[in-house]
């Protein structure tokens, strides 16, 4: 009986200590990479050079410090100019959507172990309405928030707390970050490719004039899908 009595406070502490370990993760990923001399390996010579020289491991070293990093809050479009800068436009675009998604996983994961009993504990109607709203629409809300460029990993955690299904929010990461990766691979790669050559006529070529189109174009995709699911009464 004195076990039992007492698993509903065991259960309140494991909650917020779970709860404090991830502010506590949050807080010092944040210090470390915007105020400690770890700042300076996130140049984008630095991570280039130490990327490229691991020869036949490029890849996996490649997609290993895209995972790490976004996990510690460093804004994805730092892997993905280094990304398109390595590997292309192509093989650019393949690692880029691996490590975007691997970091997606970890981020959500974390933030779903630590974070999401809290939530579900604390959480008052307004919130729980919430909660249970983007629940039913978790799929269109994750699709919208990634066509928006929102930023990376704030999005991967604040899902993680959510009650979303860890299958909506993938899928709508995938196809959402897809557009995104796809520009920004095909533009950086372009780029970095006339300017290993020297090429600079190749700057008003029709490739990269209808890439730097397609870039602008991607800020409607939004505007577009709000509309539609309005229309269709899906939020």
């Amino acid at each position: 009986m004195e076990m039992t009595s007492c698993r509903p406070v065991e259960n309140r502490r494991s909650t917020f200590l779970k709860a404090f370990i991830l502010f506590a993760l949050i807080l010092t990923a944040y210090i470390t990479v915007r105020h400690t001399p770890a700042r300076h390996y996130l140049d984008g010579e630095v991570l280039t050079a130490f990327v490229d020289s691991a020869g036949f491991w490029a890849p996996a070293v490649f997609l290993l410090i895209y995972t790490v990093g976004v996990t510690l809050f460093v804004p994805a479009t730092v892997f993905m100019a280094l990304g398109a800068a390595l590997f292309g436009p192509y093989w650019g675009f393949l690692y880029l959507m691996a490590g975007a998604l691997c970091g997606a996983t970890v981020g959500f994961c974390i933030a779903r172990y630590l974070g999401r009993g809290f939530i579900a504990s604390v959480g008052g109607p307004w919130l729980r309405k919430y909660d249970e709203a983007i629940a039913r629409n978790g799929f269109a809300t994750v699709l919208y928030l990634r066509l928006m460029y929102s930023p990376f990993a704030p999005v991967n955690f604040g899902m993680g707390l959510s009650k979303i299904s860890f299958w909506d929010y993938f899928i709508g990461t995938a196809l959402g970050i897809s557009v995104e990766t796809f520009v920004f691979s095909s533009l950086f790669g372009t780029l970095r490719q006339i300017w290993m050559s020297g090429n600079w006529q190749e700057l008003f070529s029709l490739k990269v004039l209808s890439l730097f189109g397609l870039f602008a174009a991607s800020f409607l995709i939004p505007v577009v899908v709000k509309k539609f699911s309005r229309r269709s009464g899906d939020v």
